[in-house]
């Protein structure tokens, strides 16, 4: 078989292409892919068994595309969807009607959180197990080999058995997880098919020829009845499913069974689990098995639904003692979460399994929360205790209700493979995620190697970190848990330098390379102190690049990854540098011919002047490497409040850093609710060029104040007592085109922290009087001026009328520095609005992007005046924002027309002081103006 290197959603629209008439889909993070990649395929002609492409229908809504989808079965097509989460939740109706008609729909999950408290696009099983009791039959993958391999066996097993089907796997760990798997070609996929089960399908489905009538409504003299007379087919199923894991093995050489067991023969401790937590797991059992002489193994579920309850009986060993049966979801109000709920149910009920064994029950992972060696060591340690814990989570610090395990042991199970680890901290668009998938690519398809490669984003859209993770190893990598050894680390942005403890993972003797434009001298004041005595500690490499000139000598700015990607192939010495290069240079051409010769032509050029540009840093030699503090402007932020500064101290500081995992429990807010604001204490210092305003050249217009679509330049109107106050440095001029402002100065200023670098303000400015300079030249000195200005100045909102462009930018902006991208077109609207009504707005906002750039926790752009008024934001779901909205005006209206009608009773009463009906009076007659 053919091996390729390809992420879980593409192994999942793969063989959904093959065995599907007709996908009718609604895009949906983290699985738009798989949609938009069979609609891709499609339109370029591919095939599928039947002979022709697939039709995907995009509907309006993922209610839409259930809906359609059943229409589809009914008429005889074999039909599939891919979605997750909210939208998963939406098709729930149009589930039972599949399952109760007995259709072979294939439903592919890439399974995400459920926006509870929060929206979550990460992985976890909250959503599947929202779906258990539909009649789906669910099963399981755990990686992108299996992603393929059960994915088939979903849709063999749904035409066998004529019960549709929910295939699911973990939400961005297999979705994305990018890994060199064997594909299954379609010609060895069908003889796999039995075509008479096919036929028999179509012909009973709608038809006028032979018509019947389905869906009909029932009374209670017979729905009972009916709903009892599909238990065979259930029944049947987990053997039905076997049987299809049993060709899809002969096919391949990989078998599989409903529930696989991994581990030592005579162990006493085994976990139970489903998804890409079983690999890490089975990893982690080889290490202490081997190395600690434990005695442990792991249940893998692969069939969920119907539960396989003898298949789990046969695998478990006879030695088990206690078995933890762990949930990638949390059910609030449970005893215990569902699988082990079934695990309970499977060898208690009925005849017990084992009188004296135990079982007890675990969360871990929800929104792809980390799952890694360590913590699986812990719960076999739990296990272990004479009195373990029967209910317990992992991978947090719960110090309100306490059910958290204590994860003391640092558990790193890949000391003694060959595998390279790397991990690479960049920022959105800068090209580095997608120079990582070619350089998987490159080196996952070299004979003798496997490659995995994984994504981590923040959701500040292209302004976002992002950081990349890839692994080569000599046998397929299924380490399915974040690198915590690395070999190599990049810092593709110098700012995060400051932002990131990035070389606590690296080994000793690490590679780390930097891309920032600083001299091997200026490193003693650019790098932070702590991470210079890492680098010296561990006894790092270290190499500096400025791959940001490369790009913008060649005219790719701010695209690095042709640069890095140099970089890592050089010094990593994975496959000879030769070799790479070709491959390298020949994925340049594949991917952007497309966009002409020129750009090709472009990537080249940066690739061959890598090399010489890149240097190693010998900082031993460097005076004062280990002594000299961080000179780097520090901030000391004034909070207008407690609640506030507790918040930016315990929770965003933490969570911007990338210690979130670290937050305890009680931190948090039951609701979920946060701050106002929080953006202004981030900095996150990402302009490689930022705006410096000429006095004498502007025109007074604050058209770059209205532009900006993060609040990161604006007006500042000072009195005479401030003017005279204010640093000679500090340069104004005076204040024209009102008679309102006569006697006043006038000044602009950049945020040069928060400033995103999009240059929109200096492209609209009519009088040229802003000028891209580059961060480095001019941080220092304006941040001072931004600080005084903040703190000395007042604002002058009411000098001119807000109707007007300058009276709107002398109004304060109740959005600021939001995670919007660099030069966004929408922000500024949003704004805009804030500055004309934001005191008495409440936001109805839709998810999408605008709910990502103005709340992605922790960080929230809707900030207060001094006096703590501002905007009032909520979000509901992805599909109901018009009515979320409509509900807010429906009940603002009550509520003030429950007022108004005590005002009337006051006016009408007897006892109200006569002087208080006139004003009252007056409140009533006024209440509605504007």
């Amino acid at each position: 078989m053919k091996k390729e290197i390809l992420d879980g959603c593409t192994a999942a629209a793969h063989v959904a292409y093959a065995l599907s008439d007709v996908a009718t889909i609604y895009p949906i993070t983290p699985v738009a892919s798989m949609g938009q990649t069979a609609q891709k395929w499609g339109m370029n002609g591919r095939l599928n068994l039947m002979g022709q492409p697939l039709e995907v229908i995009e509907m309006e809504s993922e209610l839409g595309a259930a809906g359609a989808m059943h229409g589809a079965l009914a008429a005889g097509s074999l039909a599939t969807t891919f979605t997750a989460s909210q939208g998963l939740m939406l098709m729930i109706p149009n589930m039972y009607r599949i399952a109760g008609e007995m259709l072979p729909a294939v439903f592919h999950v890439g399974c995400r959180s459920i926006a509870t408290h929060a929206l979550s696009i990460f992985g976890d099983h909250q959503d599947v197990m929202g779906c258990r009791a539909t009649g789906l039959s669910m099963i399981a993958s755990a990686s992108v080999q299996e992603t393929m391999d059960l994915g088939l066996v979903a849709h063999l097993a749904a035409i066998d058995g004529s019960l549709p089907v929910m295939h699911f796997f973990d939400g961005w760990r297999t979705s994305s997880e990018m890994g060199t798997i064997d594909m299954i070609d379609y010609e060895t996929i069908r003889p796999l098919v039995d075509w008479s089960k096919v036929l028999e399908f179509r012909r009973r489905s709608m038809n006028p020829e032979h018509p019947s009538l389905r869906g009909s409504a029932q009374n209670p003299d017979v729905y009972f009845q009916n709903a009892e007379a599909r238990n065979r087919y259930y029944n049947s199923f987990p053997g039905i499913v076997q049987a299809a894991m049993d060709r899809v093995a002969q096919a391949t050489g990989r078998q599989y069974h409903l529930v696989d067991y991994y581990g030592a023969p005579d162990a006493d401790r085994v976990i139970v689990i489903m998804g890409s937590g079983g690999d890490v797991v089975s990893e982690t059992v080889d290490y202490l098995n081997r190395e600690k002489g434990y005695r442990t193994g792991v249940v893998k579920v692969r069939l969920y639904r119907p539960f396989p309850v003898e298949a789990l009986r046969t695998v478990l060993p006879k030695s088990v003692r206690i078995i933890a049966a762990m949930d990638r979801t949390k059910e609030s109000g449970a005893q215990h979460e569902p699988l082990c709920q079934d695990v309970i149910s499977a060898l208690y009920s009925g005849s017990v399994f084992k009188p004296d064994l135990k079982i007890i029950g675990g969360r871990y992972g929800l929104s792809s929360k980390e799952f890694n060696p360590s913590m699986v060591k812990a719960i076999f340690d739990e296990m272990g205790k004479e009195n373990p814990r029967d209910s317990f989570t992992v991978g947090i610090n719960d110090d309100v209700t306490h059910l958290s395990l204590d994860v003391t042991e640092c558990v790193d199970t890949t000391v003694a493979s060959d595998t390279y680890q790397t991990i690479l901290y960049a920022i959105g668009n800068d090209g580095t995620v997608g120079g990582t998938k070619q350089v998987a690519s490159i080196l996952g398809n070299t004979p003798g190697l496997y490659a995995q490669a994984y994504f981590s984003y923040s959701a500040k859209k292209s302004g976002g970190y992002t950081i990349s993770q890839l692994r080569i190893g000599h046998k397929p990598v299924t380490s399915a848990y974040g690198i915590e050894s690395a070999d190599y680390v990049g810092c593709h942005k110098a700012s995060y330098v400051h932002r990131f403890s990035m070389l606590h993972n690296i080994k000793p003797g690490g590679i780390f390379v930097l891309n920032s434009p600083w001299t091997p001298e200026q490193m003693v004041t650019k790098l932070p102190l702590s991470m210079r005595k890492i680098i010296s500690d561990k006894n790092l490499r270290f190499y500096n690049i400025n791959a940001d000139a490369i790009a913008a000598k060649v005219g790719l700015s701010p695209r690095i990854n042709m640069p890095m990607d140099t970089v890592f192939l050089y010094l990593s010495k994975i496959i000879p540098f030769e070799t790479s290069m070709a491959e390298l240079q020949q994925k340049i051409k594949e991917t952007y011919i497309h966009e002409g010769g020129e750009v090709v032509n472009r990537n080249i050029q940066a690739v061959s002047m890598t090399i010489d540009a890149l240097k190693e840093i010998n900082y031993n030699s460097i005076k004062g490497w280990n002594t000299i503090p961080d000179t780097s402007p520090q901030h000391s932020p004034i909070f207008k409040d407690s609640t506030i500064k507790n918040f930016i101290e315990k929770v965003h500081t933490p969570c911007i850093k990338g210690y979130g995992n670290n937050i305890p429990v009680s931190a948090f807010t039951p609701d979920g609710t946060m701050p106002m604001g929080t953006t202004a204490y981030e900095h996150r210092r990402i302009a490689t060029r930022v705006p410096v305003w000429d006095a004498d050249k502007c025109v007074e217009c604050t058209e770059c104040s209205l532009v900006c679509p993060h609040a990161a330049i604006r007006p500042f109107i000072l009195n005479t007592e401030e003017a005279n106050a204010a640093p000679k440095d500090i340069v104004t001029k005076e204040a024209v085109g009102s008679p309102s402002l006569i006697g006043y100065r006038f000044r602009i200023q950049n945020f040069t922290e928060d400033c995103l670098g999009c240059s929109s303000c200096s492209l609209i400015c009519p009088g040229h009087a802003l000028t891209m300079t580059p961060i480095e030249n001019v941080i220092n000195s304006e941040l001072p001026k931004l600080e005084w200005l903040k703190t000395n100045v007042s604002p002058k909102e009411n000098l001119i009328p807000a109707e007007s462009i300058n009276g709107s930018q002398l109004r304060t902006p109740y959005l600021e520095f939001s995670g919007a991208c660099a030069g966004c077109g929408e922000t500024p609207y949003v704004k805009l609005l804030t500055q004309l009504f934001g005191k008495r707005l409440l936001i109805a906002n839709a998810t999408g992007c605008s709910s990502i750039w103005g709340a992605n926790f922790p960080s929230n752009a809707y900030c207060t005046d001094r006096n703590g008024h501002g905007p009032a934001w909520g979000n509901s779901l992805f599909e109901d924002n018009a009515e979320y909205g409509f509900g807010m005006l429906v009940s603002i209206q009550q509520r003030r027309a429950r007022v108004a009608d005590m005002v009337k009773d006051l006016i009408e009463s007897p006892s109200t002081m006569p002087y208080l009906k006139e004003p009252l009076q007056a409140w009533l007659t006024s209440k509605d103006d504007p």
